[in-house]
This record gives C-alpha cells, sequence and structure tokens, in this order.
C-alpha cells in the first residue's frame, strides 16, 4: 500500500536507500536525512508495516519570465531488491504524478533518471555542458584574490547578480547557501571565492575531488577573470578538472583546447498547458513549447 510518509517511517525510509544508492557517496545521504529531509518530502509503498519503495517529491518556488512558478523535483526512488519486478516503482511513479497534477504546473526530474520518466512525458528542457580541463589548456594565473569557505551571505550576494542572466532557476536564499556549504564539506568538497582589488565578491565554485580529477559542479562568476582564477584554484587540487556549466554557457572560446560533452540535466512534464497558456498569454501544447517562451536561457542546477 502507497503512503504518504510519516516521521515513523524515517528509519525505513533511510534503510531503503542505503540499500539501494550504494553506488552513490553515503556522506551526501548523511547530510540529506540531517539537513534537508521531512518525511512528508515522501511517498512510500509499505509491505508488512515496513518501507520496501520510496520515492522523494521536494516542492521548489521557480523563478520564470518574472512570475514565482511552483514545482517540484522528484528523485530518490527505489525499491528493495527482494521486492523488484512487481511493479511497485512504476505504481510509485502514477501515485506521485497524479498529486503533481492537482498541484502544479510542471514536474521536474533530474536528467540521470530520463529512461524511467519520459514513458510519463517527461521530455529534456535543460542541458549542461562538462568541459574537461587541464593545466596546460587553461591560462596560469596567479591565486591571488581567491579564498576558502566564503561567507553564505557573500555567496547569496554574488549569485543574485550571476542569475540575472538566466530564468527558469530555483529562488534561492541565504539558508540554501547555508546547506550548499554543509553539503559539499560532508562530500569532503571545498568551496572557493575570488574576491576584486575592493574586496567584493566576484565568483565562486564548488570543487569536489574523486580519484585524479576534480569536479566543479557550480560555478558562479561575473567575468571571465573570476571565472580563470576559480578554475585554477581547482587545478591546484587535481589537474584534471571536469567544469560543469549551463549549455548556454559557452566558454569555449576561453577553453578552446578543451573536451566538451553535452547532457540533459533536467526533465520536465507539463501538467496542465491550458492553464500554463492562460497564465502566459500564450498558445503551447507540450512541456518544449513551454520552454521555449523562456526570455532568458534557463538554469536549474540542482538534483533534488
Amino acid at each position: 500500500m502507497i503512503e504518504a510518509g510519516t516521521e515513523r517511517m524515517t528509519p525505513g525510509i533511510r534503510e531503503c536507500i542505503r540499500k539501494c544508492f550504494t553506488m552513490e557517496d553515503p556522506r551526501y545521504f548523511e547530510f540529506f536525512f540531517r539537513y534537508l529531509y521531512k518525511p512528508e518530502y515522501f511517498f512510500v509503498d509499505v509491505e508488512n508495516q515496513a518501507p520496501v519503495a520510496c520515492m522523494c517529491r521536494i516542492p521548489h518556488d521557480v523563478m520564470f519570465n518574472g512570475r514565482i512558478l511552483r514545482m517540484s523535483m522528484l528523485s530518490l526512488g527505489c525499491t528493495l531488491p527482494e521486492y523488484r519486478n512487481e511493479g511497485r516503482i512504476g505504481r510509485l511513479i502514477e501515485t506521485v504524478l497524479d498529486a503533481c497534477e492537482h498541484s502544479e504546473l510542471i514536474t521536474l526530474v533530474p536528467g540521470e533518471y530520463s529512461e524511467a520518466y519520459r514513458p510519463y512525458g517527461f521530455e529534456p528542457i535543460y542541458y549542461r555542458s562538462d568541459y574537461t580541463i587541464t593545466r596546460d589548456s587553461s591560462r596560469r594565473i596567479t591565486s591571488i584574490g581567491c579564498a576558502y569557505e566564503p561567507n553564505p551571505l557573500d555567496m547569496l550576494k554574488v549569485y543574485s547578480v550571476f542569475i540575472r542572466r538566466f530564468n527558469g532557476f530555483y529562488a534561492r536564499d541565504l539558508d540554501y547557501f547555508v546547506n550548499l556549504k554543509r553539503e559539499i564539506g560532508a562530500r569532503g568538497g571545498k568551496i572557493v571565492a575570488y574576491f576584486n582589488e575592493k574586496d567584493q565578491i566576484q565568483g565562486y565554485a564548488t570543487i569536489l575531488v574523486g580519484g585524479k580529477e576534480a569536479t566543479v559542479e557550480e560555478c558562479i562568476y561575473l567575468d571571465s577573470m573570476a571565472l580563470n582564477k576559480l578554475i585554477n584554484a581547482a587545478l591546484q587540487e587535481r589537474s584534471t578538472v571536469h567544469l560543469r556549466v549551463s549549455e548556454a554557457e559557452n566558454l569555449s572560446r576561453l577553453f578552446p583546447d578543451c573536451r566538451k560533452e553535452t547532457f540533459p540535466a533536467v526533465l520536465a512534464k507539463l501538467n496542465d498547458p491550458s492553464l500554463f497558456s492562460r497564465l502566459f498569454n500564450t498558445e503551447i501544447q507540450t512541456v518544449q513549447e513551454a520552454f521555449a517562451i523562456s526570455q532568458h536561457p534557463l538554469y536549474l542546477n540542482e538534483r533534488i
């Protein structure tokens, strides 16, 4: 039986995720359950009074063409190994989507779930690019102005300026950046910021290290100097860095010798084309048509 999550179910939900996401960093889930988790975010398939499958639906306020839209990001859908191949995850998806269709215009899922969700009407709407940068292929500059562990308020300030170029982004607040610092720290990463000669923050980068390479999962910058400073800081951690940015940020001129791969980062489902059309004074039928009216490039880096 599928039920809404309750505090009583929390140990079972944690165990379900622990057993199903064995390839994910367990430190991330420790952070998630400590700082982000709420039992009401979950839909749970219960068998013998214990969770055997679950799915997370977290609501967010998203800025789109000057309006705030409530959207949900679906994630962490999983079934315990001994209960798989019984159609449980499909029933969970249908139940969650029914709830979404009655409460929001658009529902989101991370790109890595593309195969599971496309049959339910989800389509890619946001792409990211991964630039593979080495010390030999980047412009070498000094680290003057760079500092680790920036203040969350400084991060919010520079993000607020950077994001003006974009559309379709989470409405972040100070608590978001407090939690972002907690998450990166929990995963063994670092956050580096660049300040100009007036001691004003010009950008920051989140750096995660794995093996011989580092990944800049988010890079916020106000100009090319800030970007180069941040990438050079990441290259001090490892000699190869994967820089992940939105597809709209074409950095090929800055990094002409770097390999670039583009991938779908977020899929979306349009729940009510008629209502969306009335709200934005347009005529659309598909989710791609809905996002095509965007006045600026999209920016949806979050996975949860």
